[in-house]
């Protein structure tokens, strides 16, 4: 079970690192361009690039606290702050009418909620 809250860690911080930095580095243009983009418009270019800041730190925060052996309690505590993050993607994609990115947020939702009741439970790194 270790190994499997590994993967899906590695796995969930590698969708936060892309999503991040996408929010964070491509200009608003090409981000409203994308399919299921058009979310962007809605909101400001402060706001999606702190989105991407979040995502960013939250890839860091799946992997880095267990790996440096640093407060490996913020793994899962990242888990359900990513939880949070993705019920505000689905809210946000759900009033657009986008219910397939709703779907994915769903499953993402999913894989965090295997890591936190995996680390915070039986497998923490206590």
């Amino acid at each position: 079970m270790n190994i499997a809250l590994w993967i899906t860690a590695g796995l969930l911080a590698a969708v936060a690192l892309v999503a991040g930095l996408n929010k964070a580095l491509l200009p608003m243009a090409k981000l409203a361009a994308a399919p299921g983009g058009g979310w962007v418009t809605d909101l400001g270019a402060g706001f999606v690039r702190t989105l991407g800041g979040l995502e960013i730190l939250a890839a860091a925060g799946l992997i880095l606290p267990a790996v440096l052996g640093v407060a490996p309690v913020l793994v899962p505590v990242t888990a359900v702050a990513w939880i949070a993050l993705m019920a505000g993607a689905m809210y946000t994609h759900g009033r657009r009418g986008d219910y397939t990115l709703v779907a994915v947020n769903l499953v993402y939702v999913a894989i965090a909620v295997f890591i936190a009741v995996g680390r915070f439970g039986h497998w923490s790194f206590a």
